[in-house]
């Protein structure tokens, strides 16, 4: 699963550092607006990538495909709803993933419909594309990613609030197990199976529902 391509890796810097920069300011700002200040005190409330980045989490993306950025730290007890609200923070930061991709293939439909790659360099035209190709692939993979209830992706801090309370010490325990799983996801096929073809159906549909 792990591969390293100079040419691939340089068209992806750019919609890693946006996918970053944008999903930690997404945490930030939510938990912000809804009473934490603690992201804000962090110096998290930014879209300066350089301080959401996760070195280990920026190597992995790049050379396999998945990756995360530095946690935003939030403290629910900051929170007029608890429950509600760090739900909502949770889901904040993928949801701008989704927002960016979707985004990034309107550009490209922009780009089409004006005319402007008529007018441009052939191979200015197709790096452009290529780059606005791998920002809504990667943004769509953060977005994807972090659902997953695995600790501490933002879809365990969802599901933990829906998990019966009897329930949530056998959910905390397998917190120990949560960078074993992940390393499989990794290291394995299984991301082939499970991840990417969801992935890959959000991707074409995208495209398809702008017809590109």
């Amino acid at each position: 699963m792990f591969h390293i391509n100079p040419m691939s890796i340089l068209l992806s810097l750019p919609g890693i550092f946006i996918g970053f920069a944008f999903h930690e300011f997404a945490h930030a700002f939510a938990a912000d607006r809804l009473g934490d200040s603690t992201p804000r005190s962090q110096g998290r409330l930014t879209l300066d990538p350089l301080p959401h980045i996760d070195i280990m989490g920026l190597i992995l993306i790049i050379i396999a495909g998945f990756g995360w950025a530095k946690p935003v730290q939030v403290n629910p007890r900051n929170f007029k709803n608890p429950k509600r609200d760090d739900i909502i923070v949770s889901l904040a930061g993928p949801m701008i993933n989704f927002a960016i991709a979707l985004l990034f293939v309107v550009l490209l439909k922009l780009l089409v419909i004006t005319g402007v790659f008529y007018f441009i360099n052939t191979t200015i035209t197709s790096g452009i594309e290529a780059l606005i190709y791998q920002t809504v692939w990667i943004n769509l993979i953060l977005f994807v990613f972090n659902l997953l209830p695995i600790y501490p992706l933002d879809g365990y801090h969802v599901l933990s609030h829906f998990v019966p309370y009897s329930n949530r010490e056998k959910l905390y325990r397998l917190r120990y197990f949560s960078r074993f799983i992940l390393l499989i996801i990794l290291i394995t096929p299984v991301a082939s199976y499970v991840i990417l073809p969801v992935v890959s159906s959000l991707y074409d549909g995208l495209f398809t529902l702008l017809k590109l």
